[in-house]
């Protein structure tokens, strides 16, 4: 048994000191970090991987941002797979296997596939994939009977402009602004298709510059696993969809079945980036390092719905917790995430000047149009519902998955739950919400004279302040409007 010295931290314990600073706007700093090697993102939010917060509208709107947005695993293999699929095709310059259609289907059929898929159309091609024609929302609007076949309503090849896959999109654009379409099928010299550009995902080039986007121009996306053998499968399947990382979601990441986990990943997968977590040491950290983590989730007990310190009497206040894991990453060359406890845009700065390269939100994002959170009035006022991981229904649900049969009394009262449910006020769209936390980061980063989070980390100087500081700090002797 042994008893540390030194006092354990969390952002309310201290503040940043103010220093000397050139930085005129706030628009002239660089919010931008690196994630892991090979993954940088505009902005350093990342959203959580729970079943209250990151679903595929969750993961496009952070991406879309500069962010990026962790799926959660609490759904079948499948579903999970098809959520990636959602996220990867939801944005691209050229649309590789586009969705196609036999033109002797039903033009129900389409619409109901239109519907389903969230898309605008879908290429009719022969059973060897040569393009037939197209067939969108407008033509199936018009359709005077669903029982008509696709060929009927469809746009024919012989009316359609095409161009290679080789086509670039500055011409591209101008082929469909010049003809006032919104669809370029692009095939081979066989007149196969082997993609498509739609106009749609042009606009979306413009209005998110900063996108987190991969090498073909597809938003990226992350996906959480367990430590168990068949989340193996599971990482398969969505890497096989595209999925850009993944993150091994463990409460207790510096155990042996989730190094162990780490490792083998590392060896099905060579080529896929893993974040391990979570952790509150150095020594996690270090050993998270030696099986494999590209990047390290630190937090043990810090989120609002966590009660894991209550229950199991374990964990580290988390501004200790990232000072110290920092300390280490930066030894190791591993980027530190920043997991829980973050209640403001100024506790994001608090956790990046300790020495994290990006942080994870839950509770801020869960109140948000994009997060799969059940709405709810009470009392006049919206609130969505978010609940802990390790919370009661939540365990109740991982037990479902995959099964047919009730669960008895037995099952509820074998539970012992480290989290909790809870209502958070609406906040409308995930993309204002990172406006105002990206801006006081942004001013965050001007008090203490940095460009860079890199800069903010040389810079950085904490003091521990009082109750009085922290009342002092939040407004007082007034009456709020």
């Amino acid at each position: 048994m042994k008893l540390r010295a030194e006092t354990g931290l969390t952002f309310d314990d201290v503040l940043l000191v103010p220093k000397h600073s050139d930085v005129t706007s706030r628009s002239a700093v660089d919010t931008s970090t690196e994630l892991m090697p090979g993954i940088r993102l505009a902005i350093p939010i990342i959203s959580a991987n729970m079943d209250t917060v990151t679903e595929a509208p969750m993961a496009i709107a952070m991406a879309q941002a500069g962010g990026i947005g962790i799926l959660h695993r609490f759904m079948s293999v499948e579903e999970q797979a098809a959520q990636v699929r959602q996220v990867k095709r939801s944005e691209s310059f050229i649309v590789e296997h586009p969705h196609t259609i036999s033109p002797r289907a039903l033009v129900g059929e389409a619409r109901q596939r239109m519907r389903q898929e969230g898309i605008g159309g879908l290429v009719v091609t022969t059973e060897d994939n040569r393009l037939l024609g197209i067939i969108t929302t407008r033509d199936v609007l018009l359709a005077p009977d669903d029982a008509l076949p696709v060929e009927v309503a469809m746009t024919p090849r012989e009316r359609l402009l095409v161009a290679t896959q080789d086509e670039r999109w500055e011409s591209a654009r101008q082929i469909l602004y010049e003809n006032r379409i919104e669809k370029l099928p692009l095939v081979d010299a066989q007149d196969r298709v082997v993609g498509l550009i739609t106009s749609r995902d042009i606009i979306k080039l413009h209005d998110h510059p900063q996108a987190t986007k991969d090498a073909k121009g597809r938003l990226r996306v992350g996906v959480a696993v367990g430590a168990h053998p068949e989340d193996v499968e599971r990482a398969a399947a969505c890497i096989q969809e595209g999925a850009d990382l993944l993150v091994l979601d463990v409460a207790h990441g510096h155990a042996d079945h989730a190094l162990e986990m780490i490792q083998r990943l590392k060896r099905e997968f060579p080529g896929i980036p893993l974040i391990g977590g979570n952790v509150a040491t150095p020594e996690g950290v270090r050993d998270m390092h030696a099986a494999g983590a590209d990047a390290v989730k630190v937090g043990v007990g810090a989120g609002s719905i966590c009660i894991t310190r209550i229950i199991t009497g374990f964990g580290v206040p988390q501004l200790s917790a990232v000072l110290e894991c920092a300390r280490e990453g930066q030894r190791l060359g591993v980027p530190i995430i920043a997991d829980g406890g973050i209640r403001t845009s100024g506790d994001i700065t608090k956790a990046l000047a300790a020495g994290a390269s990006t942080v994870m939100l839950g509770n801020l994002l869960a109140g948000t149009d994009e997060s799969p959170g059940v709405a709810v009035v009470r009392q006049g006022r919206r609130y969505k519902i978010v609940r802990g991981m390790a919370s009661l229904t939540a365990n109740m649900a991982r037990k479902r998955v995959g099964l047919d049969e009730e669960l008895s009394p037995n099952d509820w009262e074998q539970v012992v739950p480290e989290g909790v449910e809870a209502m958070v006020p609406y906040r409308g769209k995930v993309a204002d919400i990172l406006y105002q936390l990206v801006g006081g980061l942004r001013s965050g980063l001007s008090y203490a004279g940095a460009h860079t989070i890199p800069e903010l980390w040389e810079r950085a100087e904490f003091i521990r302040i009082t109750p009085a500081g922290q009342r002092e700090s939040a407004p007082h002797d007034v009456n709020v409007m």
